[in-house]
């Protein structure tokens, strides 16, 4: 079934693509959520008319999205659960357990923008993505602990990892021959 993309789809288009996509894909979700309309003479009449409008509020969404995603940046969040001694949790984070720890830090987050792949199930420190626009998308970083004190010391402990990492890479490129430079080795007999 051919459609008309109304906004930028990720592995599908741009917004005014004419694709071919299923018809159940179209049905159930490209024309309930009004991301595309049916490819047809009156609809592509309709879309070329508002093409502009479209484009203009579809522009003001994502500088607004760019906005808020500057706002996020670097966000770090804590979610308390209860795991046993194995740091295994007794149920598991979702996508919807972060937007809604987003959305009490006063950040307006759909569950269906939090690109979590699979449900987290063991304490840790973790990162994910939010798309909070079609184009726009900023990482967030999330600790799952068993309570506050104990996020704050996976959190200080992570922040002495990065500085020891930095630190080994600093040492590596001051012990690196720079370029045009050669090392001699020397054998000793033995």
């Amino acid at each position: 079934m051919d459609v008309i993309l109304l906004e930028r789809i990720d592995r599908l288009g741009q917004m005014g693509d004419v694709v071919n996509v299923k018809p159940g894909f179209a049905r159930n979700f490209l024309f309930p959520q009004k991301k595309a309309l049916r490819a047809n003479k009156e609809n592509r009449a309709y879309f070329d008319s508002r093409r502009t409008e479209l484009e203009a509020t579809n522009i003001k969404r994502r500088d607004e999205a760019q906005a808020v995603a500057k706002k996020m940046d670097g966000l770090k969040v804590v979610l308390v659960r209860q795991a046993g001694e194995g740091g295994q949790l007794y149920g598991s984070v979702s996508a919807r357990d972060l937007a809604e720890a987003l959305t009490a830090q006063g950040y307006h987050v759909e569950r269906t923008q939090v690109l979590l792949n699979a449900p987290v199930k063991v304490l840790g420190l973790f990162k994910t993505q939010v798309r909070l626009h079609p184009e726009v998308k900023v990482e967030v970083e999330f600790t799952v602990a068993r309570s506050m004190e104990e996020a704050d010391l996976k959190a200080a402990e992570a922040a002495k990892l990065l500085e020891r990492a930095e630190d080994a890479e600093k040492l590596l490129a001051d012990t690196t021959p720079a370029e045009g430079e050669t090392t001699e080795t020397v054998e000793t007999a033995g």
